[in-house]
């Protein structure tokens, strides 16, 4: 394995088969840590839009209906972007140029928060964060589905659910961030620190955009998934994707409840500041920060469990969870109201990258256009906060507006009461699979030079 940093190639055939997909544990290490890199990022570009929806309110004087069109222009992005370039680029040029044009969008569009900042344009910032978001949308088409089937299918739900605990640290550093930065100050004064962390943002983006284009990233191709598909479930048969209902009662399912978790992150200050009279934003961002820390150390702890504790019964415990105390926190006020709000997004923790999981699993040759699909249903993060934000402003009550997020949930809940009826044996045998789990099998090297010429194959490398 070429652990350090040289020029690679880019791009690779889909119709290619390579050893990609059959990485131990150990020789997918390294390529899932640098991958994890990236759900640090956007967990902190994710906590920090949390955070600017009552920041924009106060400093702007927007109602929370219109703050909600940040989290309307960030996850409107995610339904463009999977679904057009995003996805084409990663069918047609593999996982590392993906990467590298995600972290490319997302600097452009940190840097267009500067502009929009020195004119105080609350529809600037909705531009910029329509950018970022792109930029972000493009790395989770990537990113997810790689992290999935990078290493042995048996770990693929634990290996999502800890990486996205790392995207999760991220959105805890936000808040803290926010409370010392954003609101500390007043007037200009806030406007320019957000001008400044995300020019900082910026730079460290592009950065990593040249350690990606030198680094080593494995390219798993359609047919190496289609291979993998063969030797777990015996079959060779090819369904077409529009066949595959496990995947679109994922799809459904996902948009819910990425909706309600937008709608509960984006509006949580707000309902922490009802449910205590006296609270500060500041205090509100505080605990938000504590929220999201319980939120990652739910995934850390969902991810232990699924060691023992299949991945269908784990996602059917907690997104009954979100519902029962999200029905709970509605009529809840003080103390016990923020700790059951802080329950809330514990349980909402592993729901998003198990969902994801599982409705991938045995697509074969059809895991990126599916995977595309699933990120693209994240944009029901446009959805759900406008609706809170309207019932919110209609009631003078965002506690009330919890409705709206309980709603999603429940519709969420659908599919792991799915896929534990109808689904069960397919998610069974990827589970008991042995792929990449003989400590003999054989080295598999990361380069995209030497996977080209495996068994002798002289197909030319495409180039970006």
């Amino acid at each position: 394995m070429v652990l350090g940093l040289r020029r690679q190639k880019l791009g690779i055939r889909d119709d290619q088969v390579t050893s990609a997909a059959n990485l131990t544990l150990r020789q997918s290490i390294y390529p899932v840590f640098l991958v994890t890199i990236l759900f640090f990022l956007w967990g902190f570009a994710y906590g920090l839009l949390d955070v600017l929806n009552k920041h924009f309110q106060e400093v702007l004087h927007v109602t929370r209906a219109q703050s909600s069109g940040l989290q309307g222009a960030y996850f409107g992005a995610y339904f463009l972007g999977p679904l057009t370039y995003s996805g084409w680029v990663l069918r047609r040029y593999g996982y590392k140029v993906t990467f590298i044009l995600g972290l490319c969008i997302y600097g452009v569009g940190a840097l267009m928060f500067w502009p929009a900042g020195v004119n105080r344009s609350f529809g600037g910032f909705c531009g910029a964060m329509f950018i970022v978001g792109s930029g972000l949308s493009t790395l989770e088409t990537a990113a997810n589905p790689f992290i999935a089937i990078c290493g042995p299918p048996k770990y693929s739900e634990m290996r999502l659910n800890l990486a996205q605990a790392v995207q999760g640290t991220g959105s805890v550093v936000a808040p803290i961030l926010a409370s010392h930065v954003f609101f500390k100050s007043v007037g200009e004064a806030q406007l320019t620190s957000v001008q400044w962390v995300y020019l900082g943002i910026a730079c460290f983006v592009f950065v990593l955009a040249v350690v990606f284009y030198f680094a080593p990233i494995p390219e798993i191709t359609d047919a190496d998934m289609a291979n993998q598909v063969q030797d777990t479930t015996g079959s060779t048969e090819t369904t077409s994707i529009w066949k595959e209902r496990n995947l679109w009662f994922g799809v459904f399912s996902q948009f819910c409840y990425v909706g309600s978790q937008c709608a509960v992150a984006g509006f949580f200050i707000n309902i922490v500041t009802e449910m205590k009279p006296g609270t500060s934003t500041a205090m509100g961002s505080n605990y938000l920060s504590i929220a999201q820390a319980i939120f990652a150390i739910g995934r850390f702890i969902a991810g232990g469990c699924m060691k023992f504790v299949k991945p269908r019964y784990v996602l059917l415990a907690f997104i009954g969870g979100c519902i029962a105390f999200a029905a709970t926190a509605i009529e809840v006020k003080g103390d016990a109201g923020i700790a059951i709000m802080c329950l809330v997004l514990f349980f909402e923790s592993c729901c998003f990258p198990t969902i994801f999981s599982l409705a991938i699993r045995g697509l074969g040759a059809n895991t990126k256009r599916g995977s595309s699909f699933i990120v693209a249903s994240i944009c029901g993060g446009a959805v759900f906060p406008p609706m809170m934000g309207a019932v919110g402003d209609a009631k003078h009550s965002t506690r009330f507006a919890m409705v709206v997020p309980l709603a999603g949930f429940a519709a969420s809940f659908a599919y792991p009461v799915y896929v534990n009826l109808f689904e069960r044996e397919r998610m069974d045998e990827f589970r008991n699979s042995e792929i990449g789990m003989q400590s003999n099998a054989k080295d598999v090297e990361i380069n995209n030079d030497a996977d080209s010429m495996r068994k002798g194959e002289s197909a030319q490398v495409e180039k970006l």
